[in-house]
């Protein structure tokens, strides 16, 4: 009968633990601070963005000079809204071109 009662003990406690589970924030890419992006002008060389908001997260080998900042935070909390943010630079004879924020 002590048996018994200790395995229901054990497995209850157990039971009530699982459900509060541990969940962590996620966070992927480059944080895009909005002082950071003010500060980009165009006519700027790649080592000066580089500078200012690092390197890229997304390199790509067909476009060179296309630099796309990606940032992607997850929290935890399963209730709380993923934040997403994108910027994406061009260049043009080694000097910023253009900048788009969709």
């Amino acid at each position: 009968m002590r048996r018994l009662l200790f395995i229901i003990l054990v497995c209850s406690t157990l039971g009530t633990t699982a459900c509060s589970i541990h969940r962590i924030d996620i966070q992927q890419g480059n944080v895009i601070e909005p002082e950071q992006v003010d500060r980009l002008d165009i006519g700027m060389t790649p080592e000066q963005v580089r500078f200012l908001l690092g390197t890229p997260a997304i390199t790509d080998p067909f476009h060179r000079d296309r630099w796309d900042y990606v940032y992607y935070h997850k929290p935890g909390d399963p209730k709380a809204k993923a934040e997403r943010q994108r910027i994406t630079l061009y260049f043009e004879n080694g000097r910023l071109a253009r900048i788009e924020r969709p």
